[in-house]
């Protein structure tokens, strides 16, 4: 059992019952009726310095706006022009809403933040955690499905690209999928919302030490975590092996010819755009590994694991990871993907983005088609 600065116990089931209505948990700024609702695992711990929950909500005010602009910019460009209004950009346009979505709750961090501790209570937690379910596992299944795209488009040229009506289905699917694990925990029924770390957040409960809490977050780390992970890893080593497999063909072809290559320049320019595009789609669902991993081995220590690793300041590690990630995806697509820099260069022309462009002649119907080429030197 142990004491805060004022004498009340912080780490005994009892001291939920300690304090009148209207009191605090001094030291974590914790109203009285809001205890029932936090992991005592967290109230064993200090509360940090004032100065740290500052820092972090100025690092999320960071975060909001560089977020919020930079998929505020790819929902609208890639929603409203015609040219990039193509079945694999459903997709790009649902991962931007994700991450859209995941920053949308951050002012309820930067609130609790600044007043140091779970200042706006229950409900906003539920919000923030519902939130952070659905954008979250909504991202996850949203880069399976652009690596499933890439993986048909570049395997499969002539018959392996979606249709638009495809697109639109398999993005309806992916928030009909993320509902169970709202609905769940934000109802009770299974699993529950509750605060975590700094008490400024809050995610799904993977501290109570019981067989319910345990199997839930089992089964939500594998299909939110385990299935869309393996999907991107096949699709993106089955586009690797593919690549590797053609390059080498089309080598040995070219050398038996006695020439440079097979490959006309048109489409040695269509296939860099497509290994372009592949490329931005891999790095995306490479920052999306390296956010959401720290999240699952940390749900699982908590688990399943040893739960005295999980001190307040180490939960805080992947909750930024994601969000700077979140940052991230919009700014990948503006260096990477070819169209999407040629619509930023006519609207935003203050951003001095440099894309060339070529006519070519389309063969087969004589009309003629804009392709981007890669991006000069200056950009």
């Amino acid at each position: 059992m142990e004491l805060n600065s004022s004498g009340v116990v912080i780490n005994h089931p009892e001291a939920r019952v300690g304090l009148n209505e209207g009191q605090h948990l001094l030291g974590w700024n914790v109203p009285a009726s809001e205890l029932k609702h936090i992991p005592e695992h967290w109230l064993k711990y200090e509360e940090p310095e004032a100065s740290v929950h500052y820092l972090l909500a100025l690092l999320y005010c960071g975060f909001f706006v560089v977020a919020c602009l930079g998929n505020g910019i790819v929902i609208w460009i890639f929603s409203t022009s015609k040219s990039l209004q193509t079945p694999s950009n459903v997709f790009v346009v649902n991962l931007a809403i994700c991450d859209f979505v995941m920053m949308l709750k951050a002012p309820i961090f930067i609130y609790n933040s600044f007043f140091r501790g779970f200042a706006l209570g229950h409900l906003a937690c539920q919000i923030f955690a519902a939130m952070g379910s659905f954008s979250g596992i909504g991202a996850a299944m949203t880069n399976a499905c652009i690596a499933y795209d890439r993986f048909t488009t570049i395997t499969k040229p002539f018959d392996g690209k979606l249709t638009k009506t495809k697109a639109i289905f398999m993005a309806t699917c992916i928030w009909i999928y993320t509902i169970p694990w709202i609905a769940l925990p934000l109802t009770e029924v299974w699993g529950r919302f509750v605060p975590e770390g700094f008490l400024t957040s809050c995610s799904f409960d993977y501290l109570t030490n019981n067989f319910d809490t345990q199997l839930f977050v089992a089964i939500i780390f594998v299909f939110s975590y385990f299935i869309p992970m393996s999907l991107i890893i096949y699709y993106y080593s089955q586009i690797v092996r593919k690549v590797i497999e053609h390059e080498k063909t089309l080598k040995e072809q070219a050398k038996k010819m006695n020439v440079e290559s097979l490959r006309s320049g048109q489409n040695q320019q269509n296939t860099s755009v497509e290994i372009r595009i592949a490329k931005a789609a891999i790095t995306v669902c490479f920052l999306f590994v390296a956010s959401w991993t720290p999240y699952a081995v940390l749900a699982l220590i908590g688990a399943f694991g040893n739960q005295s690793l999980l001190t307040p300041a180490v939960t805080m590690i992947p909750a930024c990871a994601c969000k700077f990630v979140a940052c991230i995806d919009p700014y990948v697509y503006a260096i990477s993907h070819p169209r999407y820099r040629l619509e930023l260069q006519k609207r935003l022309p203050w951003l001095a983005i440099k894309e060339s462009l070529n006519e070519t002649q389309s063969t087969g119907t004589g009309t003629t088609t804009t392709e981007s080429a890669t991006p000069s030197a200056n950009s």
